[in-house]
């Protein structure tokens, strides 16, 4: 037998397995990747600095963020969390930081501090990796598994766990398959808007911090901050609300109004009014009375509005003030599809969770089969949600293999 545990993708939660099983027990673990990069969503998240995790230090809490698989996380959270997930790091030097929105980052700053730490831990306790190897069948056997790979080697198993990502590759989606397992469809998650409107043009990587985000015709909002890309709107605010809504927006081809509050909680008719009686002969186009408003949007927003540039808050007239809080609380922008950022893409769909037993991350259809990561269907928000799910599936195979 080649390994008592054979890991098929060598990401975050195929490291996470392998790690914890060789660490937990004397098993041979083998993780075999079809490409020569290892970790390669690991070193690029979050511009790659690595956004490791979530604080939410409580399971339910920290459940919540999740479109697909609440419910389902809460037990696996409880056992492995972002407390244990702070602790495993910080054991082998990586000291973790959270920034104001919650999100936790190596406070290097940078993701090869996490590659280098899974590498590290993988070599350690014994874990073997072949790289180059694209896994092209599995079948089992009475004694476990035999895995069939591109280069025509043959691998024998006890324990087989796939841990591919998204099912949109198909490569995990097909072995998960074969093996008799349904598939949940792949959509999109954690994409960007693609908009034409000439209030965006020309303002690629001007963010406002704050903004209320809402899909028209639809229940679908969020609140975050709000970046404008050179082919519209992205930033948390948008990724959450492209999370939330990912099989919705699918349905609609990626083509509906997104309506922008710029300014959630604040009465910028009350605003302007007070500008009126205080500086009366201050030019509106001189300065954003608003401090979240940067001058180049507030600028396109009174263009929008009719505002003249040479208008005063004395002279400006009633109908362009009521255009102005239309824009600065109601701006509607007509998507007309989504952009991703390919290699930091994430995926709904895959492996159905009623078809895995979520305390161990074994497949309830094939004894010795586990799955961990994307290609279950559970999928998280922006903010380290979807990492925490690659390090609890993984840790909750890896044991159970272990103890077996």
């Amino acid at each position: 037998m080649d390994a008592e545990l054979i890991v098929i993708g060598g990401g975050a939660s195929g490291f996470f397995a392998a790690i914890t099983c060789a660490a937990s027990s004397e098993k041979s673990v083998l993780i075999l990747e079809k490409s020569n990069h290892l970790l390669q969503k690991v070193k690029i998240s979050g511009g790659g600095r690595c956004n490791v995790t979530h604080h939410h230090l409580e399971a339910r809490e920290m459940s919540t963020h999740y479109p697909r698989g609440e419910k389902s996380l809460i037990g696996p959270l409880h056992t492995f969390g972002v407390a244990d997930t702070i602790e495993w790091f910080e054991g082998r030097g990586v000291a973790l930081k959270t920034e104001d929105d919650g999100r936790m980052f190596p406070t290097t700053n940078d993701s090869a501090t996490i590659v280098d730490a899974l590498l590290s831990a993988a070599s350690e306790v014994g874990v073997r990796v072949h790289t180059n190897v694209g896994v092209t069948a599995i079948s089992t056997t009475a004694n476990g598994f035999v895995v069939e790979s591109d280069n025509d080697v043959s691998y024998t198993a006890a324990n087989v766990l796939i841990a591919t990502g998204g099912t949109r590759s198909r490569s995990g989606a097909k072995l998960a398959r074969a093996l008799g397992h349904d598939l949940e469809p792949a959509a999109p998650s954690l994409f960007t808007f693609k908009i034409n409107d000439e209030r965006l043009a020309g303002l690629a990587g001007l963010s406002v911090e704050n903004a209320d985000v809402a899909i028209d015709d639809s229940r679908l909002e969020s609140t975050g901050p709000v970046l404008v890309t050179h082919w519209g709107l992205s930033g948390p605010g948008i990724l959450k609300i492209s999370a939330w809504g990912a099989r919705e927006l699918a349905e609609r081809n990626y083509h509906f109004d997104v309506v922008v509050n710029w300014l959630p909680g604040l009465d910028p008719a009350a605003v302007i009014a007070e500008k009126r009686n205080a500086e009366p002969k201050r030019q509106l186009f001189s300065a954003s009375p608003f401090e979240s408003i940067p001058k180049r949007l507030w600028h396109r927003l009174l263009h929008a509005s009719g505002v003249d540039e040479r208008d005063t808050y004395a002279q400006v007239g009633k109908v362009a003030v009521r255009e102005l809080v239309r824009q600065l609380t109601n701006a509607r922008f007509s998507v007309v599809g989504k952009a991703t950022n390919k290699a930091e893409f994430v995926t709904c769909g895959g492996v159905p969770r009623d078809e895995i037993n979520f305390k161990t991350m074994e497949s309830k259809l094939v004894s010795g089969l586990y799955f961990a990561g994307e290609v279950v269907d559970v999928d998280g928000i922006t903010g380290g949600y979807n990492f925490q799910h690659c390090w609890t599936s993984g840790y909750l195979a890896g044991s159970h293999i272990a103890a077996c």
